[in-house]
């Protein structure tokens, strides 16, 4: 039996979570940097996710711990919240039909994309529906498991439609913003122009309040969606606390696109290659149409088209509403539109499912 040495000090071992993630944050932070040398949009998210989802392809071991990725929603989540003041929701509320057509237009291109997927892969008709369901990665994934569809594959899907989203649609908004459209100045701004420490203080503590409690009740989405409405319901009240520092904005990207690039294991790629050869021809028909419907829509409402373009594209409310703050198009209008889809998906998808799945 051995005898510790006293004068030899034990070797130091991190956790196992930190020996993946802190490669995975060096690497992240290089490629947003280069993202900002190529002049890129959305460079805190599109470098980390696209660096770290090649790396890990190759069998690179990186990691995104769970608080990594909900303290990037949170930073998320409530910087969007701050764009809610009273006249922003009196603007939307005359808003509320186009909403409402255009949440019902999503789930009726996810259920046909289904179908598609269903047919042009041969999988089942569970796994069909949930992969081509415009919402949640973690819910859908959630909701499959109980209706029997193969859940590896669901998510599978949904980190793909993520990436060609958020890999096309930031760089195809900026593209015609400045080709056509005109600049997207966005008419709705925070309350609060500057950061006040002792209000920055009281905002952490009461948005993470509402994430965690929301977390307890198990909400989806609760750290984008508790400090999201705590924030609204402050800045709608008037009360200005404080504004975000722009590095934790930053941050909060960062950690999303690592917890999205981390996803694409090695075995990612030797799923099913007819499976995912189909689910990207899947997503990139309902980006085309989705657009189609988005600049009908900007038509009707007047709204800017690359503020419809991505208030109704399949992609997610960070994402998406990121996406609209960098471009300086409508926040409010992109994120009430994404909040409004994800809350009718999960509740409804289960009920929409059976529905489906009787006329096939």
């Amino acid at each position: 039996m051995g005898v510790l040495n006293p004068g030899r000090p034990l070797p130091l071992r991190l956790p196992a979570t930190l020996r993946t993630f802190l490669p995975a944050l060096a690497l992240a932070f290089v490629a947003a940097e280069a993202c900002i040398a190529l002049d890129t949009p959305l460079p805190w998210m599109i470098g980390p996710l696209f660096s770290t989802a090649i790396a890990c392809m190759l069998g690179a071991r990186l990691g995104a711990p769970v608080q990594a990725r909900e303290a990037g929603q949170w930073a998320i989540g409530t910087a969007l919240g701050l764009y809610f003041s009273a006249p922003v929701l009196a603007a939307l509320a005359r808003n509320l039909a186009w909403i409402a057509l255009a949440v019902a237009f999503a789930i009726c291109l996810g259920m046909a994309a289904g179908a598609m997927l269903r047919r042009l892969s041969g999988c089942d008709d569970a796994t069909g529906f949930f992969a081509m369901a415009v919402g949640g990665a973690s819910e859908m994934a959630v909701q499959a498991e109980r209706h029997g569809a193969v859940v590896e594959r669901v998510a599978a899907a949904h980190s793909l439609r993520i990436m060609m989203v958020v890999g096309t649609i930031p760089f195809a908004v900026r593209w015609w913003s400045s080709h056509g459209w005109g600049a997207g100045i966005d008419p709705f701004v925070p309350l609060a122009a500057n950061v006040h420490m002792k209000g920055l203080l009281v905002l952490i503590a009461v948005t993470s309040f509402a994430a965690l409690l929301l977390k307890r009740l198990k909400l989806p989405n609760a750290w984008v969606i508790g400090p999201l409405l705590v924030a609204l319901a402050l800045t709608a009240a008037g009360i200005e606390l404080s504004r975000l520092p722009e590095w934790m904005i930053r941050a909060g990207q960062l950690f999303i696109g690592i917890s999205l690039g981390t996803r694409f294991t090695p075995r990612f790629v030797h799923t099913a290659p007819r499976y995912l050869a189909s689910v990207a021809a899947c997503t990139a028909v309902t980006m085309l149409l989705a657009a189609a419907f988005a600049l009908c829509l900007a038509t009707l409402t007047g709204l800017h088209p690359g503020t419809m373009l991505l208030a109704t594209s399949p992609g997610g409310i960070a994402e998406m509403s990121l996406t609209a703050r960098v471009l300086h198009l409508g926040v409010p209008v992109v994120t009430a539109f994404h909040v409004s889809r994800m809350v009718v998906v999960v509740l409804a998808i289960g009920p929409l499912y059976r529905g489906w799945k009787r006329l096939h």
